[in-house]
């Protein structure tokens, strides 16, 4: 189930997130993807986190700095495979159907879930045990680079499997893409925040702002 995620703005945010509206940022939205009751990764849920466009608009940029910096990340603990990468770019797919948990590692993208394809680069990025943050970095692609397209009207910028039921994922990120006329777009400090609770249909989950900071990323 793909949930629209409402995003709380104060102050000049508030502006600048009806600004980007028009240009064809549309919001955040996530799904709920697996939810492990046993096996080597019980007790854990895995979500995914999109970037939510009109038809034609792209995604290049998914970047924090000191004005508005970037936090991703859980209230508990991220998972993380041995055979795993902080990036989408690192994820050997022909590796899943031996260690079927690495589908489920954690890890920040622009468009795609393993390296096949994948030109996704970053630079000033923490990957922590339980966050990822900037102040000055970003991960990026470059506008020719075909995975930035929109797809159903979205684009996939993260994969989190965090362990516990209570455990909330939340962040705040600053987007920078191109809409279908080429006109470039950017959308700062917007943020989530969510919970393992699967909506009745037609049902919104309720949201706001949160961070964490980041610390050194372990490997389970």
């Amino acid at each position: 189930m793909n949930n629209k995620i409402v995003l709380t703005a104060v102050g000049g945010a508030a502006l600048l997130a009806a600004s980007v509206a028009n240009a064809g940022y549309q919001g955040l939205s996530y799904e709920i993807i697996a939810q492990e009751v046993d096996g080597a990764i019980a007790g854990t849920w895995t979500a995914q986190i999109f970037v939510d466009l009109q038809a034609g608009d792209r995604l290049d940029a998914v970047y924090g700095n000191a004005s508005n910096p970037l936090s991703m990340g859980t209230s508990t603990t991220l998972y993380q495979n041995a055979f795993g990468s902080d990036t989408s770019a690192g994820i050997n797919e022909a590796l899943i159907g031996t260690f079927k948990s690495l589908a489920y590692d954690s890890w920040v993208t622009i468009g795609r879930e393993t390296s096949t394809d994948n030109a996704l680069a970053n630079i000033g990025v923490v990957f922590g045990a339980d966050s990822v943050s900037s102040n000055d970095g970003s991960w990026y692609i470059t506008p020719e680079d075909s995975q930035g397209a929109e797809v159903g009207g979205r684009v996939l910028i993260a994969q989190f499997t965090t362990y516990g039921d209570d455990a909330v994922l939340s962040g705040t990120v600053s987007l920078q893409g191109k809409d279908a006329n080429g006109d470039n777009w950017t959308a700062e400090s917007q943020s989530y925040s969510f919970g393992n609770v699967v909506p009745a249909p037609g049902a919104l989950a309720l949201l706001g702002l949160a961070g964490f900071a980041g610390r050194r990323r372990r490997r389970a």
